[in-house]
């Protein structure tokens, strides 16, 4: 087992993470707008969803692998080059962060459900996957499958447990959002460098 792999996978998955994006935008917006636990309980149904896209990933590669290491090669390639898409796609886009929206106030059950249903729907979440776990795979001699789930699993932890932070600070966030105006260009930058050197690392992985 190599450590150090799963060790920049953590790292990786973090920095992806803490990037703006649907999800932790959503939890932030439902725990500033209605309060703390709303935003915890949107980032569990977010998190569980993860299970469902891991799954397809572990089977799916794993299969794929049995069959042939040039295929195997093909996806990792196929992977550092839509994380490259991604660092292009974000340079080329005028997004910001907003916190304008209104979220409308529902029961904890409600959120969980509709945030494990918007990940569930997602495809480019296992697509994201598809491109970003291959290039982890840590051991030559655990199955593919168990380490699909393990890098899932670690995926999930960081996840949960960084949206919960946003959750619990999301009036620290939402009053820097509204004070640092340039921190949407500054954000822009940091998502193409974290995009662009994933890509280099699952590549030459």
């Amino acid at each position: 087992m190599n450590y150090e792999i799963i060790l920049s996978f953590i790292g990786a998955s973090m920095l992806l993470t803490l990037m703006p994006g649907p999800d932790i935008i959503y939890v932030l917006v439902q725990s500033v707008t209605n309060g703390k636990k709303y935003g915890i309980a949107t980032s569990f149904g977010l998190v569980s969803g993860i299970i469902i896209h891991t799954s397809l990933v572990a089977f799916g590669v794993s299969a794929i692998l049995k069959q042939s290491e040039s295929l195997f090669f093909s996806i990792k390639l196929f992977g550092a080059l839509y994380l490259l898409y991604l660092a292009y796609q974000t340079y080329a886009s005028n997004e910001e962060v907003l916190l304008n929206a209104k979220a409308e106030k529902k029961g904890l059950l409600k959120l969980f459900k509709q945030g494990f249903i918007m990940n569930v729907l997602n495809p480019k979440v296992s697509i994201f996957f598809l491109a970003f776990f291959p290039g982890f795979l840590y051991s030559s001699t655990q199955s593919t499958i168990i380490q699909f789930y393990v890098l899932g699993g670690l995926f999930m932890l960081q996840a949960l447990l960084i949206f919960s932070i946003v959750s619990v600070l999301s009036g620290n966030f939402a009053s820097y959002l509204k004070n640092h105006p340039t921190f949407n260009s500054k954000i822009k930058w940091f998502k193409i460098l974290i995009f662009v050197w994933i890509s280099i690392f699952i590549f030459f992985s």
